[in-house]
């Protein structure tokens, strides 16, 4: 299940645009063709674009924002894994990965280097229809983003290496073990479309294939499926910022025009499957929480059906009001539930799950029948108006909110060009979306879902059959493997790159940008609360976030988790409104607030548009004031949480993350479940939710950080009622003492029968400092583990394929902080692993960083600011850092000026101060029975640790 599918095509929507179609009156390169354009109009949320195509078939499509001074650039190639041969599954992602190897003009692991020292970030991604490849720079940037794109494009196989080849299969292999195989319910969506559809249809396998598959290629398939994919008439060059679009059409000529078409693609034929009869499968898996999946096939995407079915599973299973939420969540019968359509181009699934509790009590056949009467009473009790209303009431501020990013505005472009052939196809959705009825919906239900036949998967904990919904009586066609053949060299049709300049010269930025930090403005309310916020006008939205000194570091003793159970019943009903009439109203007004509990405090968060702000901080006060702290909710919840505990334990990136706070903070508040555990929270009463809130949610001590389209003056009388709020004194925190760590040791988590391990190599740090100690000391570690190309990643990932990802990274809060480096490898590769650890960190120390590496980060951490403050959510993060540590204004500058002149053996007085690897706590979570014998060849204690639930 591909659940964000749903969410980019029917909710992050671009809402209106005006359409014009006439010849440009701009001259263009020879072999460019203007195609169409879609202009700004007053008044209507759009991204305006202009579309070109280069005489090679490439599309260009560009949308100018001066807004800030960055440059997104994404290359959608119109291939997917539904573009795979049989027994070839996993190929595209796998090409995806050598995309990023370096080419003819580009030398190996150079992309990413290049990107990150322009003060860049950039990524690609895989799916069923497309492969795109994305990079954010600073605007100065964009000749060379273009350079390094049309290199891979017109050249990538003049750099292509057995060697390379070899390092990235290991290397999708570990992704495959870590993302999949290592994680709970990791196979669910593999055995689910195994069942949905034939073996010969292409959604039957994953993006990231089978491991079969991938050991039966070669070197020459991957030459193959270049040649066959990757010509510019496949793909789609969509580029939005601050560009001038005559500079940037040039640029593209010349980097792009002269490389050769590829064979012709043709859009492959829709292909909607339908099941005979209702399919059930089992899958066995290593978790406490049987899980229900049942898949229903549906149409495709575009298909005139799509909206009803999009919203048919917002009804049934989205939010506080949905269907399986009132029936199944509330009445504590699954511990969660959800429905939604997953659509890709050639077919589409609705989906309905549901997790039971855990405990042996999880039963899903009983389960089954109460998700069936739910879906079955549809029938009856029909598709109300106003659900419709709600639904369609939040996809205008979705739209909106999907406007604040210039990245997420190209990936919407591209996207829609490569799937529709039209940028512009979101007008048409809008059109769709608003024509979808009761009687749409109820259409499309009887159609695909009302007593039609559907998969079900049973997920149930390993030796516990009895929990299946029903015996299995499916089974997927054995996979039939053809031959594969060696490809020879002389059997492809190499396309050769002819140009009139010289592509080994990389270009130089054009004149540096200046980041523009945004202009702040600060003032207290009647009642003491401080207030900072910065006006936003690129969207008309506001963000507001209030902190009230109420976090989980107040927790009493044995009773930790009270703080988060508390943020838990502030977000249900008031005294004057149900949970479910304030989600109808924040749905309808496409507003959202949510009470979290963090460290020390917890956060109230309002987001709207500007146009409802009135309506929403009216809801605000409402949950804020006068919360209904009812004894169900109360009892509800506390079920839920303790259910979250037993899924945490599940997982093994929160295993890791707990065992490294009970090694090093042990004794401490500092080493608790933020959530508490089962005993904790099993002594929690609901008038100790209550009392919670009456001491600490008080404004003494609290802070408003605010970002959008408000002035000051306006944002003043919006807050006038919060300022009107009286309370508790500050609470005050008891100084707690650390533990000293004197012997390195390894603690151990047992995970039996882990494909993967999980390593942390940990000790204490420093407390937060904007520009002290911490902040240089992560300037020397940013080319030991903080960055792709950082000395450990290159090593574990890229050289010796132990792992996905590998990395490091010093951070501090108030009181306390940590160093922390991190991966998780092949099981049988963890002690050469930790080896590999110990020995980067002790170069590190002893020899420190080299005047390259110097220079590297310099220009990497330096030019960040560009891409810094674009967002609401970026500032807000920014302002919030500034009133929780009391950090000057200027505090940016003067982390400027320290990037700029920290000097070599500052940094290296730093490495040998905290990278010294025998001060390092070792953290394994796998298979004890194998790895225990293997760690004690490291000559260091091994304890076994058994983390409380």
């Amino acid at each position: 299940m591909q659940k964000w599918i749903l969410s980019g095509v029917l909710l992050s929507l671009a809402s209106y645009s005006q359409f014009v179609e006439s010849s440009s009156t701009q001259a263009l390169p020879k072999g460019v063709t203007f195609v169409e354009q879609v202009k700004a109009v007053k008044g209507e949320v759009m991204i305006p674009y202009s579309k070109y195509r280069l005489a090679n078939g490439l599309t260009v499509i560009l949308s100018p924002d001066h807004s800030d001074p960055l440059v997104s650039v994404d290359v959608t190639y119109h291939v997917g894994s539904a573009h795979e041969q049989q027994g070839k599954s996993g190929f595209a992602h796998f090409f995806e990965h050598m995309m990023f190897q370096g080419s003819k003009h580009v030398g190996d692991q150079q992309h990413f280097k290049l990107i990150t020292e322009a003060g860049g970030d950039l990524n690609g991604s895989t799916g069923r229809d497309f492969t795109n490849y994305y990079e954010t720079i600073p605007a100065n940037q964009l000749e060379k983003v273009l350079w390094l794109e049309s290199d891979r494009m017109g050249f990538l196989l003049d750099a292509v290496s057995q060697r390379k080849f070899e390092i990235q299969r290991d290397t999708v292999k570990n992704e495959r073990a870590q993302s999949v195989e290592n994680r709970p319910y990791g196979l669910v969506d593999e055995r689910m479309d195994e069942a949905l559809y034939p073996r010969s249809h292409p959604y039957s396998w994953q993006p990231i294939g089978y491991v079969e598959d991938l050991d039966r290629v070669d070197v020459g398939d991957l030459k193959a499926f270049f040649l066959r994919w990757y010509g510019p008439n496949n793909a789609t060059l969509t580029i939005g910022g601050d560009i001038n679009k005559a500079q940037t059409l040039e640029w593209v000529n010349k980097y792009f025009g002269s490389i050769p078409r590829g064979p012709e693609v043709k859009n492959a034929p829709k292909q909607p499957v339908t099941l005979s009869s209702d399919r059930y499968i089992t899958l066995q898996d290593d978790i406490e929480q049987p899980m229900l999946v049942m898949g229903w096939p549906t149409a495709y995407l575009g298909a005139t059906v799509q909206p009803s079915l999009d919203i048919l599973g917002q009804v049934i299973g989205n939010g506080t009001n949905s269907l399986l939420y009132q029936k199944l969540v509330k009445t504590g019968k699954a511990v969660d539930a959800e429905a939604f359509q997953d659509c890709a181009e050639l077919a589409c699934t609705m989906y309905v799950y549901a997790k039971a509790p855990s405990g042996g009590k999880g039963h899903l056949d009983t389960l089954r029948k109460e998700v069936m009467s739910v879906i079955n009473g549809i029938e009856q009790q029909g598709i109300k108006k106003a659900q419709l209303d709600q639904i369609k009431g939040s996809v205008e501020a979705s739209a909106i909110y999907g406007l604040q990013s210039v990245s997420d505005k190209v990936s919407q472009l591209a996207v829609y060009q490569t799937l529709f052939g039209n940028p512009n196809y979101i007008s048409t959705e809008l059109a769709n979306i608003d024509k979808v009825n009761t009687q749409s919906v109820m259409q499309a239900y009887n159609q695909y879902i009302y007593q039609h036949p559907s998969v079900t998967v049973s997920v149930v904990p390993h030796g516990e059959l009895q929990l299946q919904a029903a015996k299995p009586n499916y089974t997927p066609a054995p996979r039939v493997l053809p031959k594969n053949p060696k490809i020879e060299d002389k059997d492809l049709a190499y396309r050769t790159v002819k140009d009139n300049f010289d592509r080994s010269v990389m270009p130089k930025p054009s004149k540096p940008v200046k980041a523009v930090m945004p202009t702040l403005y600060e003032f207290s309310l009647a009642n003491g609360i401080k207030v900072i916020g910065t006006q936003y006008q690129e969207t008309p939205t506001i963000s507001l976030q209030l902190t009230v000194p109420a976090g989980h570091r107040l927790d009493p003793a044995s009773k930790e988790g009270l703080a988060e159970l508390t943020a838990a019943m502030m977000n249900e009903g008031s005294e004057k409104f149900t949970a479910e009439e304030i989600a109808s109203k924040l749905e309808t007004l496409g507003s959202s607030i949510s009470v979290h509990a963090g460290l020390y405090g917890t956060t109230i968060s309002l987001n709207t548009l500007t146009k409802n702000l009135p309506e929403t901080m009216a809801l605000l006060e409402q949950r804020l004031f006068h919360p209904a702290f009812k004894e169900s909710d109360f009892n509800r919840l506390k079920k839920q949480m303790i259910e979250g505990i037993v899924y945490a334990h599940q997982n093994v990136d929160w295993l890791a993350s707990q065992a490294t706070r009970e090694v090093l903070f042990k004794g401490t508040v500092f080493s608790r479940p933020e959530g508490g555990t089962k005993k904790t929270l099993s002594n929690i009463t609901l008038q100790d939710v209550k009392d919670f809130y009456q001491r600490y949610y008080t404004p003494n001590g609290a802070d408003a950080v605010v970002v959008g389209d408000i002035t000051q003056s306006q944002l003043t009388k919006a807050l006038a009622p919060i300022g009107q709020w009286q309370g508790e004194p500050a609470p005050s925190i008891t100084p707690q003492v650390l533990p000293i760590l004197k012997q390195q040791a390894i603690w151990l988590v047992n995970k039996p029968d882990a494909p993967q391990t999980e390593i942390r190599l940990a000790r204490q740090g420093m407390p937060f400092d904007a520009t002290g100690e911490l902040f240089k000391t992560q300037l020397a570690n940013f080319n030991l583990a903080g960055n792709f190309n950082s000395r450990i990643n290159m090593n574990l990932r890229e050289d010796k394929g132990y792992t996905y990802g590998a990395g490091g990274y010093f951070s501090g809060d108030k009181e306390v902080g940590l160093g922390v480096y991190y991966a998780q490898v092949r099981a049988n590769a963890t002690v050469a692993s930790i080896k590999e650890f110990l020995a980067e960190l002790k170069k590190m120390s002893t020899s420190g960083v080299t005047d390259k590496e110097v220079n590297f980060m310099r220009l990497a951490v330096g030019q960040q600011d560009a891409l810094s403050y674009e967002t609401p959510s970026q500032k807000a993060a920014l302002l919030g850092d500034i009133l929780t540590y009391n950090l000057p204004k200027d505090f940016v500058a003067r982390r400027n000026h320290i990037v700029d002149s920290i000097s070599k053996s500052t940094m290296n007085e730093l490495a040998h101060k905290w990278f010294n690897p025998t001060d390092y706590q070792i953290i394994v979570v796998g298979d004890a029975k194998s790895l225990e014998p293997q760690l004690k060849t490291l000559g260091l204690p091994v304890h076994f640790l058994t983390l409380t639930k």
